[in-house]
């Protein structure tokens, strides 16, 4: 449990410090900021394959493949629906509506800002449930995975806030609460996987699945989309290889 609670503090925790370093770097050139994004999907993917996708097929029995394509859809179904109705919280931002009415750009950045925190939930629950499989290597290689990842994330919120005008300490609460999400999430995931040794499998893909979604849906486009597509690929095939040798030395 206390290892599971530093896990929590570690991923939400990620994110937050990467917010510090956004306020250091305001203004990343796309070039390597499509190279962070896209190192941090490579780790993200070998996380989501080698930590959670092969251990549910694993601990699905004779079945348990079908368990696990159901899980994977239902991540990604989950995580479809929650971008799709996601509110217009513009009252986090201390603007007066006047000023927000006027900076139309700010509602884009702000559902970018609750995809993000939306999708920490999932991936808090990732870690939780890594480790209430009881397989601590793997559960370690999600959460290095998960965490790393959270670094790039944090810093990229920063910039667009304050260039929209809202002050740096609403800025720096509100990438703080994606992270903090992560921290719950963490939590709801052990407790859910060590309750029921049954729901495991669906558990661990359905993880897998929104990890999947988010790299497919919002990552990897993101990286290819400032003419630096190569930088992109290599650096997500050195992420995946660093968290594979990860791997391989945790089990």
């Amino acid at each position: 449990m206390q290892l599971v609670g530093i896990t929590a503090l570690g991923v939400g925790g990620a994110t937050i410090f990467g917010a510090m370093l956004g306020f250091l770097f305001k203004r990343i050139p796309h070039k390597w900021n499509d190279a962070i994004l896209g190192f941090a999907a490579g780790i993200m993917l070998a996380a989501a394959i080698l930590g959670l996708i092969l251990p549910s097929l694993e601990a699905g029995g004779k079945n348990g493949v079908w368990i696990t394509a159901l899980g994977i859809l239902c991540g990604a179904l989950f995580l479809n629906f929650a971008d799709r109705f996601t509110p217009h919280l513009h009252h986090i931002t201390g603007m007066d509506k006047e000023a927000h009415k006027n900076n139309q750009s700010l509602d884009k950045i702000l559902l970018f800002v609750m995809a993000v925190a939306i999708h920490n939930l999932p991936e808090g629950l990732a870690a939780g449930v890594g480790f209430g499989s009881g397989d601590i290597g793997n559960a370690i290689t999600v959460a290095v995975g998960i965490a790393l990842q959270n670094i790039p994330e944090g810093m990229v919120i920063i910039s667009p806030l304050l260039l929209s005008g809202v002050s740096k300490e609403r800025t720096f609460l509100i990438a703080s609460f994606t992270g903090i999400v992560e921290i719950f999430g963490t939590f709801i995931g052990y407790f859910a996987a060590t309750a029921s040794s049954s729901i495991l499998p669906f558990a661990l893909s359905f993880a897998g699945g929104t990890m999947l979604y988010i790299i497919s849906d919002e990552m990897i486009p993101e990286t290819h989309s400032h003419s630096y597509e190569r930088m992109a690929t290599y650096s997500i095939l050195l992420g995946f290889i660093l968290m594979m040798i990860m791997d391989n030395y945790l089990n």
